[in-house]
């Protein structure tokens, strides 16, 4: 899509996302930080890594993200369960 601007030049519109692709993008994203996460923890245990400090927090990145992720499901699930309890 575009549009023309007064001066006569065209402009092109930002590609907009849908709320499901951004949906998806997240939960791929929560699921590389959980991955690299357990990677960590694995190398941490078999003694590969000296700094704990990645581990920790490569290991709060993926905590947080899951339960942003978490927070996302419940208020959808709430909004739903409001829409099903309205009359028409």
């Amino acid at each position: 899509m575009s549009a023309e601007s007064h001066l006569g030049e065209t402009l092109q519109q930002p590609e907009v996302k849908t709320f499901g692709e951004l949906l998806t993008d997240a939960l791929k994203e929560t699921n590389a930080l959980e991955k690299k996460s357990d990677a960590l923890n694995a190398a941490l245990a078999a003694g590969e890594i000296d700094d704990v400090s990645q581990v920790v927090i490569a290991s709060q990145k993926a905590d947080i993200a899951l339960n942003l992720t978490l927070q996302v499901r419940n208020r959808a699930i709430s909004a739903y369960q409001e829409l099903m309890r309205m009359q028409v």
